[in-house]
């Protein structure tokens, strides 16, 4: 259950509307929705209850903060189309350019709150947070709607449970709780649908951003499944994705293709979300490992993963998210990287374990072994970027053809409050 309230915007701000955090000539920005108690009146979107006291430190871009001790970090995430990414913090949180890598502005608020979810919308001006760390700025079960031209909150959506994590789209916000996920509408902030899970501590939950096609991936009712929201077709698909507890997993932006990975973290998969059917299974290693994070890129011809164990992997995929039946790529692009996808051990294929039938990764990056990073696929072509929970910032560039180690192009450390962005 949850409630809105709202402090004192003269109008609710169109999600639509041309209002960016920096180049306007950037497509998208939009918003979404809040969520209610159905026992109670429907939230009025222009309702003035009341106003909030700004606590926040005046809008510079640039601002250091007065303490030159590196914050304590909480929370990072890319947005929509990895152009930017979001930090949370232990006093606030920052918005970073990718490409070029720059800092396009921070809030730092005056009590050193701590804020430990940051979803942005493309470049839009509502982002959505969450308090998080021992001093959170807002209360945990809390969804602050917070407008940067206005420079605060405009609204908030509180719930019975802690908020594990929010999804942003255009015409959508999704909430996810430990046990149940609200889908809201932006525009009249109506309640749309509510989704009973298995227990979901980390918030899994990916939503398709192609506009006129939601698509909702979340866990289902049963460990390692699957549940497939198609809201334009209004069908729900189930799919038995792994025998042990989901970890992560990842959606393209069409909704087409979803990758999953398992508590163990040795075997990807990758599914047709139309029907459930299984394209694709590549091989991140042999031991153990947690998945942090998986990323397709914007052709879904690859797929990023990173691990506990240090390494980025790069796969090459086979599959065309574009096809209607996410048929296996007939182009020459299927034949990149074959050399290092597909086991030596090929030729006695159905003889000796699936193990050494694998299709393993094109490219590798080394990192620390043990530090969570999350990662992405980079504008330029043929480049990752690879975000630390370290505050490090990697972009690196995989040879498609021949695989291999990839070459660091660029590395920061985004917060060190001594560094000139």
């Amino acid at each position: 259950m949850a409630t809105l309230s709202a402090f004192s915007p003269p109008s609710w701000p169109d999600p639509n509307a041309a209002a960016f955090f920096s180049d306007p000539t950037d497509a998208d920005s939009n918003a979404d929705a809040d969520d209610h108690d159905p026992q109670s009146p429907p939230p009025n979107p222009n309702l003035n209850l009341h106003d909030k006291t700004n606590t926040f430190s005046p809008p510079s871009d640039l601002a250091l903060p007065a303490s030159r001790t590196p914050p304590s970090l909480f929370h990072l995430s890319f947005n929509q189309d990895q152009a930017c990414f979001a930090v949370g913090t232990d006093h606030g949180f920052r918005i970073y350019n990718c490409d070029p890598f720059r800092e396009l502005f921070r809030r730092d608020f005056d009590n050193g709150g701590g804020i430990g979810v940051v979803e942005m919308l493309f470049r839009c001006n509502i982002l959505s947070i969450v308090g998080g760390g021992p001093d959170p700025q807002y209360p945990t079960n809390k969804v602050m709607i917070w407008d940067d031209h206005q420079g605060r909150c405009i609204g908030e959506l509180s719930f019975r449970s802690v908020v594990r994590s929010v999804r942003l789209r255009r015409d959508r916000i999704v909430v996810v709780l430990e046990q149940k996920i609200f889908v809201y509408n932006f525009a009249d902030l109506k309640l749309l649908h509510q989704i009973e899970t298995i227990a979901n501590p980390k918030g899994l939950c990916a939503v398709s951003q192609v506009a006129g096609s939601l698509v909702l991936v979340c866990p289902g009712l049963q460990k390692g499944q699957v549940r497939v929201e198609h809201y334009a077709s209004k069908r729900t698909k189930f799919i038995m994705a792994h025998d042990s507890r989901l970890a992560c997993f990842a959606l393209t932006p069409d909704g087409h293709l979803l990758a999953t990975a398992s508590s163990k973290g040795t075997l990807i998969r990758i599914f047709n979300t139309l029907d459930g059917s299984l394209l694709q299974e590549v091989r991140r290693g042999a031991d153990r490992a947690e998945i942090y994070s998986l990323a397709f890129s914007s052709t879904a011809q690859w797929l990023a993963v990173s691990s506990d164990k240090g390494t980025v992997h790069v796969f090459n995929l086979k599959v065309n998210s574009g096809s209607s039946g996410n048929e296996m790529r007939t182009s020459s692009d299927s034949n990149m990287g074959t050399s290092s996808s597909n086991s030596s051990l090929s030729f006695i294929r159905g003889v000796l374990p699936k193990y050494f039938n694998s299709e393993w990764s094109v490219a590798q990056f080394r990192l620390l072994e043990g530090s969570q990073y999350l990662v992405a696929f980079g504008h330029q072509k043929n480049t990752v970027v690879i975000l630390g929970m370290d505050g490090s910032f990697y972009r690196c560039q995989f040879d498609p053809v021949n695989g291999g180690e990839m070459t660091q192009l660029e590395y920061h450390n985004f917060l060190k409050p001594e560094e000139a962005f």
